[in-house]
């Protein structure tokens, strides 16, 4: 009985606010140095994948040279260089925050400017309407605009 006082009183001392927040940012920062370590590994699988496609690929180029199916190798190769790349900038949003436990908006905007763009390299306009580019200009835009007034207020106010 006196053991579930204990848990009961520990349970509600939780309830005090410094207490409370101080264990969430032990839960925050546990949570972000395991997807650290994921996406560590995440981006050394990419990497990995990127180099047995470039071997492979660019063997059977040799062998066999195909002009036309070698602009879709190009694109497929820009498209998995660009993953790395996401992956490296989705480490950097996760070792900032570790850093100084404040997400980085424009690490944030950076890295999704990078996605679309690789979604608009790698597009493929036979099977694309006119629609979902005209949303992928919206969204480059929009991005855009996002990243310049984050640079512009960043320049005005620095840390």
């Amino acid at each position: 009985m006196r053991r579930l006082g204990r848990i009961f009183r520990t349970v509600m001392s939780f309830g005090e606010d410094e207490r409370f927040l101080h264990l969430v940012e032990g839960i925050e920062s546990l949570i972000s140095k395991v997807l650290s370590v994921l996406m560590v590994l995440v981006t050394i699988v990419a990497v990995y994948d990127l180099g047995i496609f470039l071997v492979q690929e660019l063997a059977n180029e040799v062998l066999s040279p195909n002009s036309a199916r070698f602009s879709e190798i190009l694109f497929k190769i820009f498209g998995l260089f660009l993953n790395v790349l996401i992956a490296l900038e989705i480490l950097e949003n996760i070792t900032a925050y570790l850093k100084k436990h404040v997400i980085q908006v424009e690490l944030v905007i950076v890295t999704s400017l990078i996605a679309v763009a690789r979604k608009i390299i790698i597009l493929d306009l036979s099977k694309t309407t006119g629609l979902d580019v005209i949303g992928l200009g919206v969204a480059i835009l929009s991005l855009s605009v996002s990243y310049w007034v984050i640079r512009r207020v960043n320049s005005r106010h620095p840390n």
